[in-house]
C-alpha cells in the first residue's frame, strides 16, 4: 500500500513538472530529436565510404549540423514571409463568408443565417486563424533555444560513455545501460527518418496541388500539412481541413473547398494508407489504443506540440520500460503485440 502511494505520488509530481515546467522542457524534447536527426544523417554519410575512411567524425557532425542549420533557416524565412502575407492578405476573405453562407442555404435549403445568430458574435473567424499562425510562430520562436540546447547535448555527447563506465560498479551494468541508450538512438532515429520523408512527400504532393488550384501561400499550407503530419491519426485529417476551409475563405466559392478537400484528401489516404504502411511497417511496436492514449495525454498538458512529440516519448518509454524487470509488464502493455525483446 506504501509503494502505491509513492509511485501515486511520483506519478502527480511528474504530471505537474510537465505542465509548469513545459517551457523549459519542450525546447530541450527537440534538442534531443535535432541530436537524433543529425547522428541518423551523418550514419547515412557513412554509408559513403570515402567519407566514412577519410573525413573524421567531429567534421560529418559540422557538415550535418550545418546541413539541418541551414533547412531550419531557410524554411523559418519561408515561413515568415508567407504567414506576413496571409496575415495581411485575411481582411479581404471575410467579405467571402456572406457569400458561402448563401450557397450552403441554396445548396442544402438551410437557413443557415438563423441557425447561427444565436452564435453570431461567438464565431470569429480572424481569431481562429489568429490562434493557427500563433501556434505556428510559437514553435518557430523555440527554434534559437532548441539550438542552445543541441550544442550543449552535442558538447556532452564526447564524454559521455566515460561518464557512463564511472557511474556503474560493474562493466556488465554499463553495457546495459549503454544498450538502452542505442536501442533509443536506433528507434527513434528510424522513426524520424522516415516519418520525416514520409511527410516530406505528402507536403510536397499536397503543394503542388495546392499551387495549381491557386490558393494563398501554398508554401506555408504545405508547411503545415508536413508538420502535422508527425501528429498520429487526427494529423491528416486537420491538415486537409485547414486548407479547404482557407479556400473556401478565399474563392468565396464551395467547389473550391470540396476541390482542396477531395485533392489533398485523396493525397492523404495513398500516402498514409499505402506508402506510410511499407515503410514504417511496425518498427514503432505500439498498441493503437496507447497511440490514442499518448496523444490524448502529451496533447492536454504541451498542446500541438504534445501531439507531435507524443509517438517518440512513447517509444522511449516502451524501450526503457523493456530493459528493467519491474516495469518490463508496463511495456508489454503499451506494445503491439507484446513483444519488446
Amino acid at each position: 500500500m506504501k509503494d502505491l502511494a509513492y509511485t501515486f505520488i511520483v506519478l502527480i509530481s511528474v504530471v505537474v513538472i510537465l505542465i509548469y515546467g513545459k517551457g523549459l522542457l519542450i525546447p530541450f524534447v527537440f534538442a534531443l530529436l535535432l541530436w537524433f536527426a543529425v547522428r541518423e544523417l551523418k550514419a547515412q554519410l557513412d554509408r559513403i565510404r570515402f567519407l566514412r575512411e577519410r573525413v573524421a567524425s567531429w567534421i560529418k557532425y559540422i557538415i550535418t549540423s550545418a546541413i539541418m542549420i541551414a533547412i531550419l533557416v531557410v524554411v523559418s524565412k519561408l515561413l515568415s514571409s508567407n504567414i506576413n502575407e496571409l496575415a495581411q492578405a485575411y481582411p479581404a476573405y471575410e467579405h467571402n463568408i456572406d457569400e458561402i453562407i448563401h450557397q450552403v442555404e441554396d445548396q442544402f435549403s438551410v437557413d443557415l443565417k438563423s441557425l447561427l445568430a444565436g452564435q453570431s458574435q461567438e464565431i470569429d473567424f480572424g481569431q481562429l486563424f489568429s490562434s493557427v499562425i500563433s501556434g505556428i510562430t510559437d514553435i518557430m520562436g523555440n527554434a534559437f533555444m532548441i539550438l542552445i540546447y543541441a550544442l550543449f547535448v552535442f558538447s556532452e555527447q564526447a564524454n559521455f560513455q566515460s561518464k557512463l563506465k564511472h557511474l556503474f560498479k560493474t562493466p556488465e551494468q554499463s553495457k546495459q545501460y549503454t544498450d538502452i541508450i542505442n536501442s533509443i538512438e536506433v528507434s527513434v532515429s528510424k522513426y524520424l527518418g522516415l516519418k520525416t520523408l514520409v511527410s516530406l512527400i505528402t507536403g510536397f504532393a499536397s503543394y503542388i496541388v495546392l499551387f495549381f488550384i491557386g490558393i494563398d501561400s501554398p508554401v506555408f499550407w504545405a508547411f503545415l500539412i508536413f508538420l502535422l503530419n508527425y501528429i498520429p491519426t487526427i494529423g491528416s485529417l486537420i491538415a486537409t481541413v485547414f486548407p479547404a476551409i482557407f479556400c473556401l475563405l478565399q474563392f468565396g466559392s464551395l467547389g473550391s473547398g470540396l476541390l482542396v478537400l477531395g485533392l489533398v484528401g485523396s493525397v492523404q489516404l495513398l500516402v498514409g494508407n499505402v506508402l506510410e504502411p511499407k515503410l514504417l511497417g511496425n518498427n514503432m511496436n505500439l498498441s493503437p489504443l496507447v497511440t490514442i492514449l499518448a496523444l490524448s495525454f502529451w496533447g492536454a498538458i504541451w498542446g500541438i506540440t504534445g501531439m507531435i512529440l507524443s509517438v517518440p516519448i512513447t517509444v522511449i518509454m516502451v524501450i526503457i520500460f523493456s530493459q528493467f524487470e519491474h516495469t518490463k509488464p508496463i511495456a508489454i502493455l503499451l506494445s503491439e503485440r507484446g513483444n519488446v525483446s
